[in-house]
């Protein structure tokens, strides 16, 4: 990933440290809704779930087309994919150090 690229990554890492914006993340990867039915399950008014969604679409986690009166919410993939991507780069580098403290305090307990 380029430098480039970052603003992006920034902006997907912002928007999802929010636990209410995780939350719509995770049921609109079940499927395009409505902003209403989106909001129906949160403790909080349509405005702030509004708020929230204008967040993740500022971020272009999500897309919000208006059709007649009724806001519909789509998940776009590409952000998720690109955090997922730079995360997996440093996957590999934790598992290699929790190996070599798992190899090291497994040799200090035979001593």
């Amino acid at each position: 990933m380029n430098a480039a690229e970052m603003p992006q990554l920034d902006a997907t890492f912002a928007a999802l440290s929010d636990g209410t914006r995780r939350a719509i993340v995770a049921r609109l990867a079940d499927g395009e809704t409505s902003l209403s039915d989106l909001a129906e399950p949160f403790d909080m008014s349509l405005t702030a779930v509004s708020k929230h969604l204008r967040v993740l679409s500022d971020a272009g986690l999500v897309d919000i087309e208006k059709r007649g009166r009724t806001r519909h919410c789509r998940l776009r993939g590409a952000p998720i994919k690109e955090a997922v991507d730079w995360l997996s780069k440093y996957e590999a580098f934790w598992i290699d150090r929790f190996d070599a403290l798992a190899r090291h305090l497994a040799k200090d307990s035979e001593k």
